[in-house]
């Protein structure tokens, strides 16, 4: 079973953080989009290493760039960033939801925050900077997951 809810992934910059990703999302049942460029090249073995044997169990999608996808996405296009205004157990999910993530090493262009539904946050402690993509991703499909019914059964 596959739930409606997706993960997106703007530019991500390195690939074994998609890897696991990718494997998050097929065993959550969850669709992945990656919004390229990427920082690595596809056929990175770290994608393979870290996705291992469940990268065909995952239903995944690459777009050209941000427009491509942009032009596609349907559902609330939720933005999870250091700079959201709702922290993450304050936000109501939805079945449909795109979770859009940025790059690792810049979070996402102000296009892209401006074309945002929602901006999220994940609580941390004050002094630190962010948390590591493939662990926010999980965290925040958890979340919405369990907000909206839809764990694999």
């Amino acid at each position: 079973m596959t739930t409606a809810l997706r993960i997106a992934l703007y530019q991500p910059d390195i690939a074994g953080n998609v890897g696991a990703v990718m494997r998050t999302c097929a065993c959550l049942g969850i669709a992945l989009d990656l919004i390229e460029p990427m920082g690595f090249q596809w056929d990175d073995k770290r994608v393979a290493r870290a996705a291992m044997d469940y990268i065909d169990h995952v239903s995944l999608t690459r777009h050209a760039d941000w427009d491509t996808f942009a032009g596609q996405a349907t559902g609330r296009l939720v933005l999870l960033t250091t700079g959201g205004a709702t922290p993450l157990h304050g936000f109501a999910f939805a079945a449909d939801d795109v979770l859009l993530f940025g790059r690792e090493s810049a979070g996402v262009p102000e296009e892209v925050h401006a074309r945002a539904d929602a901006r999220v946050v994940i609580p941390m402690a004050p002094q630190l900077r962010s948390m590591n993509l493939s662990v926010s991703a999980g965290i925040v499909a958890a979340e919405a997951l369990r907000q909206t019914g839809g764990w694999p059964t």
